[in-house]
């Protein structure tokens, strides 16, 4: 509480405490001094004192404005995702947008087929809609198109066709130029899929944009296809550069330069806007659940089917600010050139398909990654060929990067535990699982982490109504079951990461007592 100190023979106020019953007790504690004649102030139906409760209620508001203010001004103690993006604009990092799940399906065209298959990008694929869980949309997005004849085949067509989650909107239009710098367009759709530009010209060019500038029916047209950067503080003149930024909405906007950084779009062009839409956990699906063509007429009309035999890996929601604080700086120290092992691990992070990775430098002029999608899995040729095309202006020139798979070894955890009088064991046993589950969470695990038994036991005991517990059973998947590592702890290879060896984590043989 505030407090009027008497410095030099004045009373002096202590500024500093700025709640409502500090700011409230610091002014009556002045009017003695103020204001002697006032005896009443301390009654709540004196008019005088209601006025002090709002001066001290506004001076709350004020007081929780100013510190709110103060922490944005600062990166790690900044709290909204926009004062973030701001922040970390400064030093050229830009929040990671959701991304989209890739997969590979089998496609099967039946041998009475004779036609010509064309399969372009925007053709789509998905899964079965269910009551509680709506379809999930997988389209073909590679650049070129791909051509089937059937009529140079005998029997069943059989092709692997490399798909991704999201939507393709084509060709829309975001506005005219005026001709003026600096020009701003937000695009119609929200949760824009905007990877690393390294990446641009590779299988997925997210966007493209283009300006045409003519009367088509006087049969002349000017088009002109613009780059996108990340930055336009090194265009030159005239240069046809634009960049995006994404607000806190996760709504894009196109903006181009101002004539002598960038280009200004001619006066009276047309500006057309291709990219695509999605991205997010929801497209990590599992096997042979892409089943359904939903616009491909082609393919419907030839009697083609569809089928992922290995699960859809590296779908991840937008970044979070937490994650952007703490891994923005070791971004900006490798100055997002691959030189260093940690240089080549911060990188590969910054690619939101990946989860977890470790770099090795196997050779003078090779590394190899070790990846794990981002919500576990396998890595697929999609995400392959993403990574590599990532890392291609990253990389020295003569060095060699290789994707490889990380192993996953399963831990087995079982165990009897007591329930205290009056909890219900149903209940019980659904929280031991959610604990034993979380410490094996993918999330919460790493390359050669280290398992702890006593990690199982302090979280199982932390749940309220646990009498006791007894773990039966601790090991990987090289133990046979019932094995209790002696140690205490399971320690991994350097390339291997722990996964839950019993859905749920955990598997209860024996709970004694509750209801």
């Amino acid at each position: 509480m505030a407090e009027i100190k008497k410095v030099n023979d004045r009373n002096m106020t202590n500024y500093m405490a700025r709640d409502f019953d500090s700011l409230l007790q610091s002014m009556r504690e002045m009017i003695p001094d103020k204001l002697p004649e006032w005896k009443e102030f301390e009654s709540e139906a004196d008019f005088g004192n209601i006025l002090l409760q709002l001066f001290a209620h506004m001076g709350d508001i004020l007081s929780y404005y100013q510190d709110r203010i103060a922490n944005e001004s600062f990166l790690g103690t900044a709290q909204t995702r926009r004062s973030i993006i701001h922040h970390l604009r400064l030093i050229g990092y830009h929040l990671s947008t959701a991304t989209p799940a890739s997969a590979v399906l089998k496609l099967t065209i039946p041998s009475d087929c004779k036609e010509v298959i064309t399969i372009k990008r925007g053709d789509a694929f998905s899964t079965k809609s269910q009551k509680d869980k709506p379809s999930i949309r997988f389209e073909y997005n590679g650049v070129m198109p791909i051509v089937i004849k059937c009529a140079d085949t005998h029997g069943p067509i059989t092709r692997i066709l490399p798909v991704e989650e999201g939507r393709l909107i084509s060709d829309e239009k975001l506005g005219i130029s005026n001709g003026l710098p600096d020009q701003k367009f937000m695009l119609a759709h929200e949760g824009l899929i905007l990877r690393s530009l390294g990446m641009g010209q590779g299988i997925n060019k997210d966007i493209i944009l283009t300006t045409e500038l003519g009367e088509i029916i006087e049969e002349w047209t000017l088009i002109e296809e613009w780059t996108l950067q990340e930055s336009l503080a090194f265009s030159r003149a005239g240069q046809n550069d634009f960049v995006i930024e994404i607000d806190e909405l996760d709504r894009a906007s196109v903006i181009f330069g101002d004539g002598l950084l960038g280009a200004v779009p001619p006066h009276g062009a047309e500006i057309k806007v291709t990219y695509r839409v999605g991205g997010g956990m929801k497209g990590n699906v599992v096997a042979n659940s892409i089943t359904t063509i939903i616009n491909a007429p082609q393919l419907t009309l030839a009697g083609a089917k569809v089928n992922n035999e290995k699960p859809a890996v590296g779908g991840a929601d937008r970044e979070s600010i937490e994650h952007a604080v703490m891994h923005a700086p070791k971004v900006f120290r490798s100055l997002k050139r691959a030189v260093t092992m940690d240089d080549y691990k911060a990188l590969a992070l910054n690619f939101k398909s990946v989860g977890k990775v470790r770099a090795v430098a196997s050779n003078w002029n090779k590394v190899t990654l070790y990846v794990a999608p981002e919500g576990g899995g396998q890595v697929n040729d999609v995400l392959i060929s993403n990574l590599l095309s990532y890392f291609e202006d990253k990389r020295p020139v003569s060095t060699i990067i290789e994707i490889a798979d990380a192993e996953y070894i399963e831990i087995f955890v079982a165990a009897k535990i007591g329930v205290k009088a009056y909890y219900i064991q149903r209940d019980i046993r659904e929280k031991v699982k959610k604990a034993a589950t979380k410490l094996l969470a993918f999330e919460n695990v790493d390359f050669g982490e280290k398992i702890y038994l006593s990690k199982f036991y302090e979280a199982i005991e932390a749940i309220e109504g646990i009498e006791y517990v007894n773990i039966t059973e601790f090991r990987d998947q090289i133990q046979s079951p019932g094995h209790i590592e002696k140690s205490g702890k399971i320690e991994l290879g350097t390339n291997k990461v722990p996964v839950s060896g019993y859905l749920g984590g955990i598997e209860i043989e024996e709970m004694v007592g509750g209801l």
